[in-house]
């Protein structure tokens, strides 16, 4: 039977949904039905989040599972309802932090996902644009002000790494497509020769790649496989030769990735 999951914030519900969806996670043999109440701001828009709870436990015959990060107190206690498990991620951290520290917290809506520090803020959007406009090497001008270059053949997950680095950590990366005509010299493609300290490379397995690329352009010599396998392994060659990193991007998460280059080619992270 499937339960629900609830994430109630007074803001996004970004943070309740990163947190709470980790827990849920580990229950892999559960099904959990998942809806977001955000921006739960005011004492009638408590009434509603909590009368929707309460429809949800009549509808499913038990307990919804809430997951909050309200930030004020009467709103918080007004979420919390009988026919519920409530984890309110503020009672839960806040409380022993103010006690550690010795001060009480501001109690501010909205801090983690505010424009707080300007500076930051814009670096990532300066991060964001760079990366759109510097997808599959449409702009290799200013390369130079890149932090990381993403290489591989095309629809290895380079494009949407590239957008997670910029959005989660404030990176400006570019990507560039390796194609057939930069296989056969043993050396990498001249507008990037200038740039190799920044090179990093992303690899597929060749099935999954030729099943991704007939989506995109069915029956095509683009996406079979004997195709497929070829450029996998003439980019793969040129990556060892060359002496550039590279990780399979088969069976990793976009988050997986960009954590790992960020681990292996110890980029600092921008903004929070």
């Amino acid at each position: 039977m499937p339960r629900t999951a609830f994430f109630v914030s007074d803001r996004t519900g970004i943070t309740a949904e990163m947190l709470g969806h980790s827990l849920i996670t580990q229950f892999e043999d559960v099904n959990f039905r998942r809806i977001t109440l955000p921006y739960i701001d005011s004492v009638e828009k408590a009434h509603e989040a909590t009368a929707r709870i309460r429809h949800q436990a009549e509808i499913d015959g038990c307990r919804p599972i809430v997951f909050s990060t309200v930030v004020d107190d009467e709103l918080r206690n007004l979420i919390h309802v009988e026919e519920a498990l409530t984890l309110d991620f503020f009672e839960i951290f806040i409380g022993p932090l103010e006690k550690e520290l010795g001060r009480e917290s501001s109690h501010t809506v909205g801090k983690t996902h505010g424009i707080a520090n300007f500076e930051e803020y814009k670096a990532r959007i300066d991060a964001v644009n760079f990366a759109l406009n510097h997808d599959d090497g449409v702009m290799p001008r200013d390369l130079n002000e890149a932090d990381i270059i993403l290489i591989g053949v095309s629809r290895a997950a380079k494009t949407p790494t590239c957008l997670y680095l910029a959005l989660q950590y404030g990176i400006k990366a570019a990507n560039y497509p390796l194609t057939p005509e930069d296989f056969g010299q043993h050396t990498l493609p001249k507008l990037l020769l200038p740039y190799r300290n920044k090179l990093f490379g992303l690899t597929i397995d060749p099935v999954r790649l030729s099943q991704i690329r007939e989506e995109r352009k069915p029956n095509s010599k683009y996406a079979a496989l004997d195709n497929c396998q070829f450029e996998v392994g003439e980019a793969e060659a040129l990556m060892r030769h060359v002496g550039v990193p590279y990780l399979a991007s088969t069976t990793r998460s976009i988050e997986e990735l960009a954590t790992t280059i960020m681990h292996r080619t110890g980029l600092t992270r921008r903004t929070y």
